[in-house]
């Protein structure tokens, strides 16, 4: 078992850490849970993890599974539902399943009743790593992705690595571009232990998964820590691959031709390129970054993702992006493997051109 910390004061929460902890959800969400144990999740999901939360009265709330249910209309039934549950103000709600679920289920916690409590429980290894941990809760809309939300924490996160072991190849593969993202920003160290050990991870050794997602989860903890509301850069660290990616994700429909991980690992792949080509990263790091990305199977550039459209078009994207201010997006771009940065002198012309050559 590991426990990380997450120390936000009087909202500070655990991210428990273990092998086979679903089976014990019942005891270990106790102190999160009255009478009963209200669960969101999807239906693939619920076939698979949902008969392992042994509790005496489990309520589901099951929705379609999929990017697509991050959406306005999904939002509101699940208010609906919640509400004609009686919900309390003092109750909380379990999110089980991956980061779809998890944002979803976190946005309507923040806005039921004006906010009551929720516990992650994910599912999926990008959910475990990243999206469960830090309360970021969003929906995407046709302007973009995760544009609509609300900052609102957990009150606890449990992370069973088992589960990992009924997710599809693809899924996996997915998530762990989320892994390698925390070498990338500031931890050149681990990232060569994903060099090493990347495709041990993804054929399914506990061991590894267990301190892939460990690691992770610390890395994050630190981070969300010291700027939760991403008002400093230091959070802002945590989108790397993410201006790109989003663009990417957005250009193929938010659909399952293109997974938000792989859309990441392509993100990050064209970050460092850009960075190589605009003489701040050396190129040999681009090149470690492609070639780690693509031996583990995942895309690392636009073509490699299916993405052929011109650099106009997917700059139209990225000018919603969420982190703009003053007009200037924020590009999180490197000086190296582990020398990540936040950059607004970019033009957005200079990124469309870039694209155009790359793809």
């Amino acid at each position: 078992m590991t426990t990380v910390r997450v120390e936000l004061g009087p909202r500070s929460y655990d991210v428990l850490i273990e092998a086979g902890a679903l089976d014990r959800a019942a005891d270990l969400l106790a102190p999160f849970t009255r009478e009963r144990l209200v669960v969101v999740t999807d239906e693939r999901v619920a076939a698979a993890q949902l008969p392992r939360l042994k509790h005496p009265r489990v309520e589901p709330l099951v929705l379609p599974a999929g990017e697509a249910t991050k959406s306005w209309a999904q939002l509101e039934a699940l208010c609906d539902r919640l509400l004609a549950l009686g919900i309390e103000r003092g109750e909380h709600i379990v999110a089980l399943g991956g980061g779809v679920i998890g944002d979803l289920t976190g946005f309507a916690a923040a806005i039921v009743k004006r906010g009551i409590g929720y516990v992650q429980v994910p599912t999926t290894l990008l959910a475990q790593v990243d999206s469960s941990v830090g309360g970021k809760t969003a929906i995407n809309t046709a302007a973009g992705k995760n544009l609509i939300g609300a900052f609102h924490q957990p009150a606890f996160v449990l992370v069973d690595p088992t589960v990992l072991g009924t997710l599809p190849e693809r899924e996996l593969r997915a998530g762990y571009a989320e892994v390698v993202k925390y070498g990338l920003i500031d931890d050149p160290d681990f990232f060569a232990w994903c060099e090493a050990n990347g495709r041990v991870v993804l054929d399914g050794d506990l061991a590894a998964q267990t301190h892939a997602v460990a690691s992770s989860v610390a890395a994050k903890a630190r981070i969300v820590a010291a700027d939760e509301r991403e008002t400093a850069d230091l959070r802002a660290l945590l989108n790397l691959g993410h201006t790109f990616g989003h663009a990417l994700e957005a250009e193929t429909g938010f659909g399952p031709a293109l997974l938000h991980g792989e859309a990441v690992a392509a993100g990050m792949g064209l970050a460092f390129a850009f960075s190589a080509e605009r003489g701040l990263c050396p190129l040999d790091h681009a090149d470690r970054v492609a070639a780690h990305l693509s031996a583990v199977g995942l895309p690392c550039s636009a073509r490699s993702a299916g993405v052929t459209a011109p650099g106009e078009r997917l700059v139209a994207y990225m000018a919603h992006d969420k982190k703009k201010s003053g007009g200037r997006v924020a590009f999180i771009l490197a000086q190296g493997i582990g020398q990540a940065f936040v950059d607004r002198s970019v033009e957005l012309d200079e990124v469309a051109a870039f694209l155009d050559r790359a793809i």
